[in-house]
This record gives C-alpha cells, structure tokens and sequence, in this order.
C-alpha cells in the first residue's frame, strides 16, 4: 500500500506505520510504501496523524499511448470492486509523461471503467466527486502507470473537528506532522501563542490523550467497498476508545484576534477537548509561558498570505518575547519567510524543510535558556 503525505513528513509517517505494526516500509517521495492487510489498512485510516491518504494498488502497467491506458484500466475486473448501479471518481497524478493533462487522464479512466459495466450489464456506474462508492487514483510517471484504490476517500487532513477556519489555517496534517518532528515527548506543557482557529492545539491535545485523527470522521472510502469488513472496522475503533491516556500539564493558546479565539473556541468544543485546551484574547507580546518547562509551536504571519505593516520588525518583536518570557521552553516556529526568520535574532538549533500548501517553510527551533545566555 502507499501513504500519501505533504514534504518534509516521509519520516515521521514512516515511524507513525512502523508503530503501528506495518512491514516492509519504504519512504518515497511525499509517501511511504508499506505492507498490510484490509485490518492494517483500516487502523492505518484511523491513527496515522501525517497522512492524506492510504491507497490500495491494484495494478501497474505500462502505458505509451491513450489506446494503452484504456485497454489497461478496461482489463481490469471492477465488477470485484462495485456493483453497475454503484458511483465513482478518479483523481489522476502525472509527471513527466505522454500524457500532458490530468484531467484528460481521469476522464479516460472513467471512460474505460463505464464502458466495460456498460457492455457487460448493460447498466454503468456514474460519477460522484463528492462522496463516490469508490475513489480511484491513477498515477503516471514517464510510462509506468499505477492504478489505485483511494481508501480514505476524503483527504485525512479532513479530521472532522474544525467547524471554522481563520485566514491562512495551517492543515491538520501538517500541525500534527510539527509537532511530532519537534519531538514533544507529552510531559511538559504546550503552548501557541498565535493559535489561529486552533488547529495546532487541537492536534496537540489528541496527541496528549493518545487520541486517534480519524476519530471524529463519519466515513472513510473503504465503507463502501465490496469487502468491507465492519465488524472488524468496529473491533479497530473500539480498541482505539481503550488507549485513551490522560495528560498532566497545561495546553494554553492565545490570540490578538477575539474572532480567532471565538471560533478556535467553537473547534476545540466540537473535538470535546475544552477541558484539556485553555484560551486567551492577548498579545503575544503580553503573554506569559505557563511556569515548568514546555514547548512552543505556532504559525506566524509569513508575509505572502498575512500581512504585517513591518514583517520584520514583528518577527524581531516575537524573539524578545520569547527570549525575555519563555526561559526554559524550546520554541518552533514555521515560517517561509526566510528573512523574517533570520530578525528573530536567535540561534536556530535545527532547522526542517517542510511545505505549507504551496509555500516552502523552514521549521526552527530555538531553545532558551534561563539566566545570563542573552545577555
């Protein structure tokens, strides 16, 4: 199977499915290869916090040609997979290749998959972008061409807590990813102080209550396939209702925005989580870290998508405080602003590349220290 993800994850995903018991795992370009079962793949669905998608390969061909790609897709057996009457949607991959539009290629996918129902029964199955019975991803590179089952359906990063979203919200996806490349090992506190919608914190939270991603999820693709097993789907999920911990130190969160807060508030009750996660309408500039050791990581503004009237002078500010009122906390900061970065005027202990949808990020951290380092 293959486990999609965003750049700068492979890793972390790759630890998140060795975890969780997968085998023969390879990091790829932006996914991981694994080995499971149907039962792997559902609890891969379910806990795997740096995943878009889990997808199920059900052949590799070569293709040169448009003739090619239909008579593949054609020769295969859908009828194992949906029934005439059933829906689907193909999402197309391409690189380098004969072909030069992905949109042309799912098209052509879908044809040959309506074309073979059409001929044997008479009836075809139709297309539902939304919600379809099966989702099929087909990826081309040069002429090597990988036919998929999507598992997931909707994207992973889609956990279903976040009913409202601020300006620019950081995908939950890449939240998780934060923090689990900063290493928070959950005992000590965990703070951002420009939580945005909360996305951050909520991730954080789950992780700390060992709580699954995909708990809140009302459906995921592989429900709607010929074999799904749903008593073993239901033995998957109430085992993950059992591991469950509890957390002994503070979440905290702040905003300048009070609209920031007030729906990050309204995310964070949805997911249930209102008595492990507590929020502030303050200024980073007046903020105070909780007292012990923690972490800190937040999403500034970049520049690109929020503007600030002097980015640089904001990020220099935000280094001040963090020297001046976080002693003892080691803080991450994602930015694509490499500039801006360098004015927070602290020495970076590990810099990570990762992406922010189309923008290329650097995670840093910086660790400050208590006494006389700065001074």
């Amino acid at each position: 199977m293959l486990a999609k993800t965003v750049t700068g994850l492979e890793e972390v995903l790759a630890d998140e499915l060795i975890a969780l018991g997968a085998i023969d795992v390879k990091t790829l370009n932006r996914a991981v290869s694994f080995v499971g079962d149907n039962g792997f793949m559902y609890k891969a669905n379910l806990w795997c916090r740096t995943a878009l998608r889990i997808l199920k390969p059900i052949k590799t061909c070569t293709v040169a040609s448009n003739e090619d790609l239909y008579n593949e897709v054609y020769a295969i057996e859908w009828e194992n997979y949906i029934q005439p009457e059933s829906t689907i949607a193909v999402d197309a991959v391409i690189n380098d290749s004969f072909f030069h539009h992905s949109q042309f290629v799912a098209q052509k996918t879908k044809d040959a998959i309506v074309d073979r129902f059409r001929q044997r029964t008479n009836q075809r199955p139709t297309v539902d972008l939304q919600y379809p019975d099966l989702k099929i991803n087909i990826h081309i590179y040069k002429k090597s061409c990988t036919i998929s089952l999507d598992s997931s359906g909707e994207s992973l990063h889609k956990r279903g807590y976040r009913k409202q979203a601020v300006e620019a919200p950081l995908s939950e996806v890449l939240a998780a990813g934060l923090i689990l490349l900063s290493g928070w090992n959950k005992q000590s506190n965990f703070v951002d102080p420009m939580c945005g919608s909360g996305t951050i914190l909520i991730e954080a939270a789950l992780i700390a209550n060992n709580i699954p991603p995909g708990y809140y999820r009302q459906h995921f693709g592989f429900f709607s396939w010929n074999d799904f097993d749903e008593e073993l789907w239901e033995t998957i999920k109430y085992a993950a209702l059992n591991k469950h911990t509890e957390f002994d130190y503070a979440i905290v969160g702040s905003d300048i925005s009070e609209r920031s807060i007030s729906i990050a508030n309204e995310n964070i009750r949805f997911a249930k989580l209102h008595k492990d996660i507590s929020l502030q309408v303050i200024d980073f500039s007046d903020s105070k870290a909780p007292e012990g050791k923690g972490i800190l990581i937040t999403n500034p503004p970049y520049g690109e998508r929020l503007k600030e009237e002097d980015i640089i002078e904001f990020y220099k500010n935000m280094g001040d405080v963090l020297k001046k009122k976080y002693a003892g906390y080691d803080a991450w900061i994602i930015s694509s602003d490499i500039v801006a970065l360098k004015s927070v005027g602290l020495h970076a202990t590990r810099n990570i590349r990762v992406t922010n949808g189309p923008l290329e990020c650097k995670f840093c951290k910086f660790t400050l220290y208590q006494g006389k380092k700065y001074s």
